[in-house]
């Protein structure tokens, strides 16, 4: 969508006219914009193919969890407007245990079985969700074996490392056991989709969502730094931890969204991945 067809779209979509624009960063989507309209209304537009899932996935969790979300305001393949959450803040203590409380709060809405009704993405990659009654095998063949799959197939994921990843994936039954149920997930809840102000979270951004082992959240919140003491302090008050996630299922859970980074990355992403495999051999 060029400048001109993105500023129709934006125009036609609100019934209002622009009056001030500007470039916001927007990770791995090609142009993201803050947007004035001439009524003082301002809202965040994302431009460019394939953004139906996120604008989906944002009012399901609106409409479905206690998260704090933007409120969509147009959702299309090539068009997606949202509310502008004002932030900027670092997600310091405080914040960290506001997270807690609403990731645990999350995590309260169970569903009947691992997966969800449709397939969604994580950084613009498909994310295969097939409905599927154990979490093992759900993990085994729709997140770790598909992502080392991909990651492999684009040429970024060594054959050796893939081996090694598919044999880690028969010996599972030695480290992951079956949670209680499905608990629905953000499964992208990294610091620059955090949106914090005064020590409060205001709105999480950019979802992955589907019904998973918490655990495999918490995991990622602490593989680039974005959760230490304060967030596992307050969320264990509200959801304890099972042994053993810290100790060894932590970094196994870390390699689905390393094998994201793989794919997208390459780089020294794939000598994080044979780190853990290391590990776990």
């Amino acid at each position: 969508m060029t400048g001109d067809a993105a500023r129709a779209g934006i125009e036609g979509a609100t019934s209002r006219r622009i009056v001030r624009q500007a470039a916001l960063t927007g990770g791995c989507v090609g142009d993201v914009r803050k947007v004035t309209l001439d009524d003082g209304r301002i809202l965040v537009a994302k431009i460019g193919p394939g953004l139906e899932p996120e604008g989906f996935m944002l009012r399901h969790l609106a409409a479905h969890s206690p998260l704090p979300v933007p409120a969509v305001v147009h959702c299309a393949d090539d068009l997606l407007l949202m509310d502008h959450v004002e932030a900027g803040d670092p997600l310091d203590a405080a914040a960290e245990a506001h997270a807690a409380q609403l990731l645990a709060a999350l995590h309260a809405v169970g569903g009947e079985r691992f997966g969800f009704p449709r397939d969604t993405v994580i950084g613009g990659l498909p994310q295969p969700n097939p409905s599927t009654a154990r979490w093992r095998d759900f993990f085994r063949d729709h997140r770790l074996l598909h992502m080392a799959g991909v990651a492999h197939a684009a040429g970024r994921l060594p054959a050796a490392t893939f081996h090694r990843i598919e044999a880690l994936a028969g010996r599972l039954d030695r480290w992951i056991d079956e949670p209680d149920r499905p608990s629905l997930i953000h499964g992208d809840a990294w610091t620059g989709n955090i949106l914090c102000r005064r020590g409060r979270v205001a709105a999480f951004v950019d979802p992955a969502i589907y019904y998973a082992d918490p655990e495999i959240e918490l995991a990622f919140g602490t593989l680039f730094g974005t959760f230490g003491p304060a967030f596992f302090r307050r969320y264990g008050e509200l959801r304890p931890l099972r042994p053993g996630f810290f100790e060894v299922r932590r970094d196994l859970y870390n390699l689905y969204p390393l094998l994201v980074h793989v794919r997208l990355f390459g780089g020294g992403y794939v000598g994080q991945v044979e780190a853990i495999l290391s590990r776990l051999s």
